[in-house]
């Protein structure tokens, strides 16, 4: 029988990937495929879910399909890369590095590579999934022959459940609640969120707050910027929640009068999805993918100049009549995106995937990604540290 196995580095708890990745695993096992979930690390609580990446070598067969979530290099990556099964990659893009160079070096480092590494996918795949349009084109671009999209179709299961009483004891209140969710993370540019909040609480709403919830592990010289940056501005009532329980964040929602979003990169963007089903009006900066995640509802600006966002701000929070409107527009842009059909896409791509002509085997030598690992080194090198190819003989 042939299976449809799942692998990527780590499942993240309560992230959109997360979601995703399990409800792919759903519509596998109703449909009769025998679908595992093969990682290098999980979530405590999913890891009864998974099974460990190097477990692939056992189950592989070169009847199988691996659908390959590929975000950065990694072990799993590499494993499935080398195994002789069908492969269809997913692809959640990959941040930029230059967005992480003077806040995490690490990361700058690993987004390079990832991105380099992802175009030694382009052969090996039978066909290469955006889960946007915005992500399919850069997987063209990459030079991946063979693109689709398979739509993300959010679940909301999580945002049904009873609020936490304590969030809504301390934050429902007569100040103006103003939200982002999302990773404490260079790309999202909360420190232009801080900037816009403290323009609207100084010159329209004094008072006011900004809560800013996700997860913030990993970026604390980020977080120290944002932190001094509220500081310099002394801007009040700025809270950095960190990483909620699924009935925290529901509770963050129902008490929020606004989700501000000033995000740079996007692959599609989740919490604005689900600020539209929990009838937050969004207000959001118009890049990469956000302006195909909204779908004509919300509100996109491209100005950002903060007393122009403050006043776009003021102009939807003071107005009960237009807020209406936009939750209106934005309920159904969430009844356009569930209507997609996810599970019949998806198999569609399974089955056209299983009965086209293969892609070819993987040629992959002993060394082949030690050998690649050094190039993409040398490479970085040659970017960012162009000095030390100084010292190397002229080519005559």
């Amino acid at each position: 029988m042939i299976k449809v196995h799942q692998v990527l580095a780590t499942l993240g708890y309560g992230d959109a990937i997360g979601h995703e990745v399990l409800g792919i695993q759903r519509v596998l096992r109703a449909a009769g495929y025998q679908s595992e979930i093969f990682v290098e690390t999980a979530d405590y609580r999913l890891e009864p879910l998974t099974r460990d990446y190097r477990e692939l070598v056992d189950v592989s067969d070169r009847d199988n399909l691996l659908l390959h979530h590929f975000s950065l290099g990694s072990k799993a990556s590499r494993t499935a890369f080398a195994l002789p099964d069908r492969m269809a990659l997913i692809y959640h893009n990959i941040t930029p590095p230059e967005y992480f160079v003077g806040v995490h070096r690490t990361l700058a480092r690993q987004c390079f590579r990832g991105r380099r590494e992802l175009q030694a996918y382009a052969q090996r795949c039978d066909l290469a999934m955006g889960d946007s349009e915005f992500n399919r084109q850069d997987l063209e671009t990459l030079g991946f022959p063979r693109t689709a999209v398979l739509p993300v179709v959010p679940d909301f299961s999580h945002l049904d459940r009873c609020p936490n009483r304590m969030v809504a004891r301390d934050f429902d209140d007569d100040r103006t609640n103003v939200m982002f969710v999302g990773r404490v993370i260079a790309n999202k540019k909360i420190e232009d969120v801080i900037r816009f909040f403290h323009a609207y609480q100084t010159f329209f709403n004094p008072r006011s707050r900004l809560l800013i919830v996700g997860a913030q592990s990993g970026f604390e010289r980020y977080l120290a910027s944002l932190t001094q940056l509220t500081a310099s501005l002394g801007a009040e009532q700025v809270h950095v929640v960190g990483h909620v329980s699924d009935e925290e964040l529901v509770a963050f929602y129902d008490v929020a009068d606004l989700f501000l979003c000033a995000s740079e990169h996007e692959g599609f963007c989740v919490p604005i999805v689900e600020a539209f089903y929990k009838q937050v009006p969004v207000l959001a900066y118009a890049a990469t993918a956000v302006p195909s995640t909204m779908d004509g509802a919300g509100v996109l600006y491209g100005d950002k100049d903060p007393m122009h966002v403050a006043a776009l701000m003021d102009a939807i929070i003071s107005n009960a009549a237009l807020q209406d409107a936009i939750i209106e527009d934005q309920l159904a842009a969430v009844d356009r995106l569930r209507a997609k059909d996810f599970a019949g896409t998806l198999l569609r791509f399974v089955d056209q995937i299983l009965s086209c002509p293969r892609a070819p085997a993987p040629r992959v030598t002993f060394d082949f990604w030690n050998q690649f690992d050094a190039a993409q080194e040398l490479e970085e090198l040659r970017l960012y540290r162009p000095a030390i190819y100084k010292a190397l003989p002229e080519v005559s």
